[in-house]
């Protein structure tokens, strides 16, 4: 395998505590569109006092499985819910012997750190065919929006499991993907043996703070991570808002064309400042600029954080402005950025 890789410093989207060190000065509020998160949250119901004084009962537990077995088209028993998905991303790595895992990159660097810290000898590849106890693959990709071919996927998780590895498949950008005339199609119906699929609420919903996110498994390793996980894992809150959220198709469905919307208005305004698109999915894009250091400085000093690659110095994602006001002044900054 190639590109191996040792635990280092990870940079995330929406730090803006970074963003007001490196831009002292910048007009606030800051716009931070260095996440893809969805910029419209919805809309969280009222809670009744239960959900914060007692603990959830396993009926509790049971429906939000059961609602988002439905919203992802599985069966409940494969559905494993979490604290978010970087607590699976932190605990799958511990579920099994130290070996080799191969990360088809470039992606979210989260993954590749938590088999390290686990003890793995970890690698960066180009695609699934790598030799590897377990392969891990990000689809939608973050941050180019690759997806792999579901069929692909299957034969992955076949060659691995043949000799007892895993294929750990992150589709945490799939949700909104899934519509519109090319949807991504997802595992989750009927994941093969060996393979784990991880799923985010946070970042369709606009709510990660929330802290809520699923395995989606056969029955062998959605145990396996069940009882890791241990009793009490998902808060009373998040089961209550993931209960009402998962189950509201038509919001979902809403979402994502508006979202798309939004992905195209965002293109035109990349292209025209001179950017190349990339790719990305409904909640973010990405694109190579001629300076993009340069880019991002000047976006800062405006009051606007995006998420920016030092592997990859010419490239910025952005996320979505939230509202009209954010619009116009990300526009304003592109079109006041040199090259537009």
């Amino acid at each position: 395998m190639a590109s191996e890789r040792r635990e280092g410093p990870i940079r995330h989207g929406g730090d803006l505590g970074e963003a007001g060190g490196l831009f002292p000065q910048a007009p606030e509020p800051w716009i931070d569109l260095s996440t893809g998160i969805n910029p419209i949250p919805y809309p969280w119901p009222a809670l009744e006092a239960s959900a914060f004084t007692r603990l959830p009962a396993k009926a509790d537990l049971a429906a939000l499985e059961a609602a988002a077995a439905r919203a992802y088209g599985a069966r409940p028993e494969h559905v494993v819910a979490a604290p978010g998905t970087q607590a699976l991303i932190d605990l799958i790595p511990r579920l099994r012997a130290p070996g080799r895992v191969a990360v088809v990159g470039p992606t979210y660097a989260e993954h590749a750190a938590a088999w390290v810290r686990a003890g793995h000898a970890v690698a960066t590849v180009p695609d699934l065919a790598a030799e590897a106890d377990v392969v891990v693959v990000v689809t939608p990709n973050n941050p180019d929006g690759r997806v792999v071919p579901p069929g692909d996927l299957a034969a992955a998780a076949a060659r691995l499991a043949g000799r007892g590895g895993w294929l750990v498949v992150d589709e945490a950008f799939a949700d909104l993907e899934a519509f519109g005339p090319e949807p991504v199609e997802s595992l989750c119906a009927a994941p093969p043996p060996g393979c784990l699929v991880l799923r985010s609420f946070g970042k369709t919903y606009g709510l990660a703070g929330l802290r809520l996110g699923f395995a989606v498994a056969g029955t062998p390793m959605a145990d396996l991570v069940r009882r890791a996980l241990g009793p009490w894992a998902v808060s009373g809150p998040a089961i209550a808002v993931g209960c009402r959220a998962l189950a509201d198709s038509v919001w979902r469905r809403e979402a994502a064309a508006a979202r798309g919307r939004d992905a195209d208005r965002l293109d035109a305004l990349l292209a025209a400042a001179g950017g190349r698109i990339v790719g990305g999915t409904r909640l973010f894009r990405t694109a190579d600029f001629p300076d993009g250091p340069g880019l991002f400085g000047r976006l800062g000093r405006a009051g606007l954080f995006v998420r920016r690659f030092e592997a990859a110095p010419a490239r910025l994602r952005f996320g979505l402005p939230p509202d009209a006001a954010a619009w116009t002044r990300l526009a304003e900054a592109l079109a006041a950025a040199p090259g537009a």
